[in-house]
């Protein structure tokens, strides 16, 4: 796959915690390439290194070993300053639980990543995906005024509001009752083609799973099934 149609290129990473004894292996190896555009699920029992894969994939977690690009960044050879500043425009995470700032209104939530990256207008720009999430009429409110539903629909959001090239989301309807969790999965499902990110995606749902183009599976710290579902 050429390299300028490929959102993510992972080889040999591992990740590996505690040493002699202690140690343990989380990833072992991976290799993987995700084209740009497309949707990933990715499935796995508890510790089988799903999240820890999410983790580093997005710069979150420094891989022990192995090479990652993400979006056209070696993430393997920036300092934690310059990772930082490479995750900015390139990634957005939208998790299970909201992780919305309490003391900050939607809007003023919505806006911080634009704020940070000194984009001009960032609460005009924040005020627009707020509605696009269905989210207009509540701006002005803060975290403990909104349901759970509102509330992951803000962390989306925030989560695409800045144009990132990738949208990271983990168990993102985990913390939601069936009926509000399947209305915010359409909704990302829909900004997502909209803005037309590349999407990675856990979940536990096998049926959540075949929405998306492809679905890896991971055992062990490894991926021991990878098929596209059309």
């Amino acid at each position: 796959m050429p390299t300028d149609s490929i959102a993510i290129r992972a080889r040999n990473v591992t990740l590996a915690l505690g040493r002699g004894a202690a140690r343990v292996e989380i990833l072992r190896g991976i290799d993987l390439d995700i084209a740009t555009g497309d949707s990933v699920a990715l499935l796995g029992a508890s510790g089988s290194g799903k999240s820890s894969l999410m983790a580093v994939l997005s710069g979150l977690e420094r891989a022990t070993s192995g090479e990652i690009l993400v979006a056209g960044a070696d993430f393997g050879k920036l300092d934690e300053d310059a990772l930082a500043l490479a995750r900015r425009g390139r990634i957005g995470i939208v998790l299970q639980a909201f992780h919305l700032l309490p003391t900050m209104t939607a809007l003023e939530n919505v806006a911080v990543p634009l704020e940070l990256d000194g984009v001009a207008e960032p609460f005009v720009l924040a005020e627009a995906e707020l509605k696009a999430v269905g989210l207009g009429h509540r701006i002005g409110h803060y975290p403990a005024q909104l349901s759970g539903g509102e509330q992951q629909r803000a962390a989306i959001a925030r989560a695409i509001v800045s144009g990132p090239a990738i949208l990271f989301a983990d168990e993102p309807t985990g913390n939601l009752d069936e009926a509000t969790g399947a209305a915010v999965l359409d909704l990302l499902f829909a900004r997502r083609a909209e803005t037309g990110a590349t999407l990675l995606m856990i979940t536990h749902d096998r049926a959540l799973a075949e929405r998306c183009d492809r679905v890896l599976e991971m055992r062990d710290g490894r991926i021991v099934n990878d098929r596209r579902t059309a």
